[in-house]
């Protein structure tokens, strides 16, 4: 097993992980408890979270959301750990959940308040320099079959706002809970369990209202972003990505296709104050075979901007039309400024799973550049900011195709972040083909709405390895150095002032790279379990902190094909563990 980065001379071992097999996670058994456990006292008085706060987010010692501020960068002012004694770098304290589901979550830091979602939407409150549990609630999901849950049974962690915790769940409900003692506030119900939705993914907070999308695309639910009240939990309006008849785009969708037109909003979206837009990833079409639903499929694998204040669409971008892989376009929009061919944007950045790594121009939706970052054969390339597919890697009922990425991604879920220092974003990629071939398919609520079989494959321009670290130049979109896994890459990015970029690996370790360079100036110590986790990094006092999960699981254990059948990835072990670094 290898590591290697392209910028060094070296490829460093890493050991092999041993125990248990992973297994199809997203039938297991429900857990049953409803209620907060209180376990210890607080951690000090509990500081508020306001409009101002969030806003300012970006400079401030904590991690008050998913990507840490408005823009998504997953960068941190914070600089106490740096190059120069990063090596130094311990574990403080840890916390094992007992859940052998996948761990996607970020610590959420506010003070001496952290908070932590586990999979099938349990929460945890910590006291963040202590590791000291303060409560713990965990869903009730007895009743909920779990069958329509696509990928794994998990969560991607909570949103704060004045004295609550938001969370959302796997049977489609939005939680508020009171942050110092696990108190549900209010509860309100978007969807009915069992039908093809699901929620995932971390709320967003802005003015006081709490942002959330849904999952669904591989059952045909038709997408949208709901805005509900932060203190009282009523819908405030309700936007659906799959537009109807004679709504801008209805035109793109086969006469009544839009009902089960897919467009999951499943990954929380970013927030320009700029131009008062939310801007938000919408996921595949459905069926997945294209042939099926002709036409664009507007606003699928789109990247949208909407009014916070009422949910119109503003613009789109879309990354790939008519989608027939499933490239979906959820991936994090990353709001930054950048300098291209001598003219500077505002833009966002996202490396979509099409494997083109996308700058568009936030004020209006239109392409700046696109660059490939993985191999891409299915997007050939551009003409006049549009997308061209090529029509010998679109399958059909009697045509298999092979064509890169695979629909798992040239970057799936995990986010990039983004340094105003080196202006690098720094990408997990993962390496992988498919083989696709269409097939008959019915939609039926609550069953998969696919038309497709698919197997995932060795990437032939990378028969070594599965994934990669890359940092990409903003102003180019090229490759600026990389770090090669002879494993799939499948952790979250942490950028910080003290020029460290940490991301966990599938065999357990937590890394520190040189952000400039790609040299690993630290390893931790091996954790019990494979990284798909997102780390965070916060400040109590004059100590800085650096928090990741490990516990494997998502969809490479499940869907992965090749990838997850070899040997090195079918050994790593499950069930998650929370370890906290310092100094």
């Amino acid at each position: 097993m290898k590591f290697a980065y392209r910028t060094s001379v070296t490829r460093q071992p890493l050991r092999r992980a041993v125990l248990a097999l992973p297994v199809a996670l997203a039938c297991a058994t429900a857990l049953t408890v409803s209620s907060p456990v209180r376990a210890e006292g607080p951690a000090g008085p509990y500081q508020p979270v306001t409009n101002e706060r969030l806003a300012h987010a970006a400079q401030g010692d904590g991690w008050l959301m998913y990507r840490h501020d408005y823009s998504s960068t997953g960068y941190s002012v914070l600089d106490g750990i740096n190059t120069g004694n990063v090596a130094r770098l311990k574990p403080v304290w840890d916390y094992e959940t007992g859940s052998k589901s996948g761990h996607e979550a970020p610590p959420i830091v506010n003070g001496d308040y952290m908070f932590i979602t586990t999979p099938k939407n349990g929460l945890l409150a910590f006291q963040a320099s202590t590791g000291k549990l303060l409560w713990k609630y965990q869903r009730d999901l007895s009743d909920v079959g779990l069958k329509t849950i696509c990928c794994d049974v998990v969560n991607r962690g909570v949103a704060l706002y004045g004295n609550n915790v938001y969370m959302t769940t796997l049977d489609n409900h939005v939680l508020a809970l009171d942050a110092t003692t696990g108190k549900v506030v209010w509860d309100q119900a978007l969807e009915a369990p069992d039908l093809g939705y699901a929620m995932t993914l971390a709320p967003l907070v802005v003015k006081g209202h709490v942002i959330v999308g849904v999952s669904g695309g591989e059952y045909g639910a038709r997408g949208f972003i709901a805005s509900l009240d932060a203190t009282t939990g009523k819908q405030v309006w309700r936007q659906s990505t799959i537009p109807a008849p004679g709504e801008p785009g209805g035109d793109t969708w086969p006469k009544g296709a839009y009902k089960t037109g897919g467009g999951a909003t499943w990954l929380t979206g970013s927030y320009d104050p700029q131009t008062d837009s939310l801007i938000w990833g919408v996921g595949n079409p459905g069926p997945w075979l294209a042939v099926l639903r002709p036409g664009d499929n507007l606003y699928t694998d789109s990247v949208i901007a909407l009014n916070p204040a009422t949910g119109k669409i503003k613009w789109h971008y879309q990354y790939t039309p008519n989608d027939t892989w499933d490239y979906d376009g959820t991936n994090e929009p990353v709001l930054t400024d950048l300098t291209y061919q001598g003219k500077a944007y505002k833009a966002l950045v996202s490396a979509s799973r099409n494997g083109w790594f996308y700058a568009v121009d936030r004020t209006n939706g239109k392409l700046i550049y696109a660059e490939k970052f993985a191999h891409a054969t299915s997007v050939s390339g551009f003409k006049d900011g549009r997308p061209i597919t090529d029509p010998a890697m679109r399958p059909d009922v009697d045509k298999e195709v092979f064509t890169c990425p695979s629909f798992l991604g040239g970057k799936n879920w995990w986010p990039i972040a983004v340094d105003p220092q080196t202006h690098f974003a720094y990408v997990p990629t993962l390496h992988t083909c498919m083989k696709m071939k269409g097939a008959a398919v019915s939609y039926k609520a609550g069953l998969p709405f696919l038309g497709e079989t698919f197997t995932v494959m060795r990437d032939p321009e990378h028969p070594d390895d599965w994934g990669s670290v890359q940092a990409i130049d903003l102003n180019s979109g090229k490759r600026a150095w990389s770090f090669e896994s002879a494993l799939p890459w499948n952790g979250g990015m942490l950028a910080t002032a003290g020029g460290v970029v940490f991301s966990g690996s599938a065999d357990g370790y937590l890394y520190g790279f040189d952000a400039k360079t790609g040299s690993v100036l630290w390893k931790s110590p091996k954790m019990s379990s494979g990284v798909i986790g997102v780390p965070s990094t916060w400040k109590v006092g004059d100590r800085q902190y650096v928090g990741v999960y490990a516990g494997w699981g998502g969809g490479v254990p499940i869907w992965g094909g090749d990838m997850a059948k070899d040997p090195r990835v079918r050994s790593i072990p499950l069930g998650g563990h929370l370890y906290v670094f310092a100094l």
